[in-house]
């Protein structure tokens, strides 16, 4: 039997994974790994085990002691954190099998600094970044954001001079970027690229609803296409990863790498881009096949709930 761990199984994207997983793949069995158990992971896994968080020096040995005793055949990190501790372990494909993005991508992704950097080594059109640390911005109105971490929270406007005065301080490890565009110009791309080289990009024009993506919108812009290409080429994408940018009047432009699955994970598989399935695929050594998904197609994101007896499975 295939065991495969799903971290952070408290979050609604490790659930969605989850999900994913036993819908394409009845016979694994899925273990959940997450920091308590005031959650609804269970419901979604076999097994639940508990982990402490990934800023402790006791993660890694905990989440192996884990893998060694549940005979886990892939682990599936997926949160920023995680990623980082863990990345000399999927760097030498030590333990286990771990289902990533690749090291390349996953070093670009959790560091905003290191995004732009890696992005324009690439030769990828990208707005201006700085730390926080080195001073002023280069302009005024700009973004300011945590260097680590993802997703819409923890992201500033910086206006003004006050403004400046205000939120530097709060955030000094944080990192000042160009102002793109509005937010209507917002895309989000989920990005796979195959064994053998090949590279699909779904294209979602987007809105944001409580940090996540709660509606989008199917588009198809070959300038977003090749760019997507470019950097999954250069960075030797191996699966999934997630590109945000917004449309600017000089072309699209990226701002932020996610090196994990993102929260459109389950909104996309219901139009076809099926790529946490691709990657269990892969790992079998069975072709994946990319569908043809027509333009302007709209997806929402939904929300359910459920009601459990207080029992505990993270025996």
């Amino acid at each position: 039997m295939t065991t495969v761990l799903i971290t952070g199984i408290g979050g609604d994207i490790a659930q969605s994974v989850a999900k994913l997983v036993r819908q394409r793949f009845p016979d694994f069995r899925l273990v959940g790994t997450d920091m308590g158990v005031e959650h609804g992971g269970r419901l979604f896994v076999d097994g639940l085990r508990i982990v402490p968080a990934a800023a402790s020096p006791d993660y890694t040995a905990a989440l192996l002691k884990i893998v060694e005793a549940e005979r886990v055949d892939h682990v599936v990190p997926m949160s920023e954190p995680e990623l980082e501790v863990l990345l000399p372990l999927i760097e030498n494909g030590e333990h286990t099998s771990w289902v990533t993005a690749g090291p390349k991508v996953i070093a670009a992704g959790i560091d905003k600094l290191e995004t732009a950097q890696t992005l324009a080594h690439l030769g990828v059109p990208t707005p201006w970044t700085s730390a926080v640390a080195t001073g002023q911005p280069r302009e005024l109105p700009c973004i300011l954001k945590e260097r680590f971490g993802s997703g819409s929270r923890g992201v500033y406007i910086v206006k003004d001079e006050e403004d400046l005065r205000y939120l530097a301080p709060r955030h000094p490890d944080g990192v000042f970027q160009q102002l793109l565009g509005t937010p209507d110009a917002e895309v989000t791309c989920a990005v796979y690229r195959t064994a053998d080289e090949r590279v699909a990009t779904l294209q979602m024009r987007r809105r944001l609803v409580g940090g996540f993506t709660g509606w989008a919108e199917t588009i198809a812009d070959h300038r977003v296409a090749a760019m997507c290409e470019q950097v999954a080429e250069g960075l030797q994408l191996r699966g999934a990863m997630n590109v945000q940018l917004r449309l600017t009047s000089d072309g699209p432009r990226i701002f932020e790498i996610n090196p994990r699955y993102s929260s459109t994970v389950l909104m996309r598989a219901g139009i076809g881009f099926t790529d946490v399935a691709w990657a269990f695929d892969e790992l079998q050594g069975k072709p994946v096949t990319f569908p043809g998904i027509r333009t302007g197609t709209v997806i929402v994101r939904t929300q359910g709930a459920a009601v459990i007896d207080g029992s505990s499975n993270t025996g």
